[in-house]
């Protein structure tokens, strides 16, 4: 297996290892409110270190998946800039990860807006990423076909994003945790590509 496909392998597992440890979370706290608790809650108390895990998973296949696309696209067609957000999104990740979140029946604490500010960043930086490594397919034949779908999608998830920030009334758990997945689907199903190449309707171009 080659670098970039080894990269995207392991950016696949670490994707599946996150997917598994939040659903497994979700069932075993019976004792948070999923539609309202966001999911910070969860790295915190019973199962917390599996949830951290999950996180710190995810944080290395957001780098991982940024240096498959950067070495597996043509030299053209390449950028450093989705590279370095999907970087800083990773990087973010950990540090949500490390800085426990405020619960409602505590007051503010440092380690809690650096949470707040780690989470949001993750978010940005990774849906920032998205647009951008989804936008530079257009420059390589063999994954120009991708380029529309996969920057559709990236486009959505970015304009959830930003309601989801501004629209206060949404149910935070539920809101969240949609937005997280549907944000977990598009790197995915890019990791998967880049594993398996770009079809053969990039093969034929």
């Amino acid at each position: 297996m080659k670098g970039p496909n080894l990269q995207a392998a392991i950016a696949f597992a670490g994707m599946a290892a996150f997917l598994a440890t939040g659903i497994a979370a979700q069932c075993l706290r019976a004792d948070l409110d999923w539609v309202r608790v966001p999911n910070s809650f969860y790295l915190i108390g019973p199962w917390g270190g599996m949830v951290c895990a999950g996180y710190y998973a995810m944080a290395a296949a957001l780098v991982l998946l940024g240096a498959s696309a950067y070495r597996t696209l043509a030299p053209n067609a390449r950028s450093a800039a989705p590279l370095l957000l999907f970087v800083a999104g990773g990087a973010a990740l950990a540090l949500t990860a490390l800085a426990h979140t405020d619960t409602w029946s505590h007051p503010p604490t440092l380690h809690g807006y650096v949470h707040g500010v780690a989470a949001q960043a993750a978010f940005l930086c990774t849906t920032t990423a998205m647009l951008l490594q989804a936008w530079r397919l257009r420059g390589d034949a063999r994954w120009r076909h991708w380029f529309r779908p996969a920057f559709a999608y990236a486009a959505f998830c970015f304009v959830l994003l930003w309601v989801q920030a501004f629209w206060r009334s949404l149910p935070r758990g539920l809101s969240q945790k949609a937005l997280i997945v549907l944000i977990l689907g598009w790197l995915m199903v890019a990791a998967w590509r880049l594993l398996h190449g770009p079809g053969r309707a990039g093969a034929r171009a």
